[in-house]
């Protein structure tokens, strides 16, 4: 058994295609409020609004971690 690292509560995964998903202890889906205003807090970064130097930056880093 797992736990949801936002509200604590007991869940399994199940794979369901090609995704895993988050079922809880009477086999209903779990969807949790805490996730999801996670989600929404979370900083988006517009595809335009970086340079390439930081790009390029971003996929060095990126490539050096793999290949640790």
């Amino acid at each position: 058994m797992s736990v949801c690292k936002y509200c604590q509560k007991e869940i399994t995964w199940i794979k369901e295609g090609r995704k895993n998903v988050p079922v809880e202890g009477d086999g209903s889906v779990h969807k949790c409020e805490e996730r999801l205003k996670a989600m929404q807090s979370y900083k988006k970064i517009e595809r335009g609004s970086l340079s390439e130097e930081e790009i390029k930056r971003y996929e060095k880093a990126m490539n050096e971690k793999t290949k640790k």
